[in-house]
């Protein structure tokens, strides 16, 4: 069955534990743990480090299997969400160094997911990117292949700031790129974590991919959008995504979460479905943000509802 989690980002102050505590006492099935370089953030979001996977010897790992056991609460995949293919050759280096530690670390915690970004030079077209892809990302995929671990790619485009502009800094924003990254790759570690949001604010249908892609869904991020349309009207669709759209909890925009979910049954998904809390009027302290947890629990639970305790009545 489906199991609701939570995506960790949110909760940059509390440690592991305390994630985990969170989550168990708002009925969360599990949780999506971030492992960013310990540093400062690039962007919001960014630089939270819930595990250090540059720091994670045995003994470390078995502690945090150890924790996690013990709470209840099921660790859905280990994210990490850099650039890549950044046109700065230092910072792709990084990334992509990361990014492999990342995925070494998750069978050392007894896990097979892990969910990051393809990234893309956001000066250049979508072929040029493509050449960096094809020397990049078969050499991550393989790495993933041999260490067990499924690699889902979020489709978020990444160009909501002037330095991101235009194309924007992920190339895996669109149905018709999928298909040819997996043409190109055909490998059962490559996958999606897929956000129906960001289908929202390019004005495409969030349900529609699903049964099409259905294989290729290993983890699912629940986050909301609200198109503002008077600054549509203003702007048009050409202009930076935040001075059109809006994100939000689960619920409070366009997503049509009922559809939705019952495409995701109807193809039989059974994975994790993890809250990403990025409405700013939650932001303000960490009692909202606490707030926003519980209330996005709230509203999804209607879909997919926990199974324990159910039995046939004697």
């Amino acid at each position: 069955m489906i199991r609701l989690g939570l995506v960790s980002a949110i909760l940059p102050e509390l440690s592991l534990e305390q994630v985990l505590k969170v989550c168990a006492q708002e009925g969360y099935e599990c949780v999506e743990v971030m492992c960013w370089p310990k540093g400062r953030a690039e962007r919001r979001y960014a630089g939270v480090t819930h595990i250090d996977v540059n720091d994670l010897d045995r003994g470390k790992a078995e502690r945090i299997r150890e924790m996690v056991a013990a709470s209840g609460v099921a660790i859905s995949g280990l994210g990490y969400y850099p650039n890549p293919l950044s046109p700065d050759a230092a910072e792709a280096a990084a990334s992509q160094a990361q990014l492999r530690a990342v995925i070494q670390a998750a069978p050392r915690l007894g896990l097979r997911n892990v969910n990051t970004f393809i990234g893309r030079d956001y000066t250049a077209s979508l072929d040029d990117n493509w050449t960096r892809f094809l020397v990049v990302w078969p050499d991550l995929i393989k790495l993933a292949e041999d260490s067990g671990v499924k690699v889902g790619i979020e489709n978020c485009p990444m160009s909501f700031t002037r330095d991101e502009w235009p194309g924007g800094k992920n190339l895996a924003i669109s149905p018709a790129i999928w298909r040819r990254m997996f043409e190109e790759i055909p490998s059962d570690s490559f996958g999606l974590n897929y956000d129906p949001s960001h289908m929202i604010w390019q004005f495409m249908d969030p349900v529609r991919p699903l049964r099409e892609f259905a294989s290729k869904l290993f983890h699912i991020h629940a986050k909301d959008a609200r198109i503002e349309r008077e600054r549509l009207n203003d702007h048009g669709i050409l202009a930076y995504p935040n001075l059109i759209h809006t994100p939000k909890l689960p619920g409070l925009g366009e997503v049509p979460w009922g559809a939705f979910f019952a495409e995701l049954t109807q193809c039989g998904y059974d994975g994790p479905v993890c809250v990403e809390v990025e409405d700013r009027a939650f932001e303000g302290s960490i009692e909202k943000r606490l707030l926003s947890v519980r209330q996005s629990r709230m509203y999804l639970r209607q879909f997919c509802p926990k199974t324990g305790g159910l039995s046939v009545p004697v």
